[in-house]
């Protein structure tokens, strides 16, 4: 059954993340990014930003609990078994620092359906304790078709 367009706009209530120096050092480890920047706390606090600072794709971290909003979401039943990410794309304005509490916003820009697809824009907006906007994200899902 498709995604239904009513759901377009629907929001969803803001996630609150606190920027850990480890879970931002593990993701550094991870993904093999070893800026010391994200990993050397003497070398970042010479730095212009004092601290332990966030490799910019640490926000599929931080957003990753408003997306389990939509997928979670009982109105909507998305078949996650048939779920395929799309695409994604970043538009980053501040630096995100260890000890900055983020808080994220969600909502459903757009539902569309596409040969037997259906694909859900999904808007994330991300902003740090002083209410400055650190990143905006754009995801595509994709639920096939059966």
């Amino acid at each position: 059954m498709p995604v239904d367009t009513k759901f377009i706009g629907k929001e969803y209530d803001p996630v609150i993340y606190v920027i850990g120096e480890e879970k931002i050092k593990e993701y550094a480890f991870a993904v093999g990014d070893l800026n010391p920047l994200y990993i050397d706390r003497e070398f970042a606090k010479k730095s212009k930003y004092k601290t332990i600072i966030a490799p910019p794709m640490f926000v599929v971290v931080f957003a990753r609990d408003t997306i389990f909003s939509l997928f979670e979401d009982k109105e909507i039943k998305i078949n996650m078994s048939m779920l395929v990410h799309g695409e994604q794309e970043f538009t980053f304005h501040k630096i995100v620092k260890a000890n900055d509490i983020i808080k994220s916003t969600s909502k459903i820009k757009n539902i569309f359906q596409k040969n037997n697809n259906d694909f859900i824009e999904f808007e994330t907006k991300s902003y740090n304790q002083n209410n400055e906007l650190v990143v905006e994200g754009n995801w595509i899902f994709i639920i096939r078709g059966q």
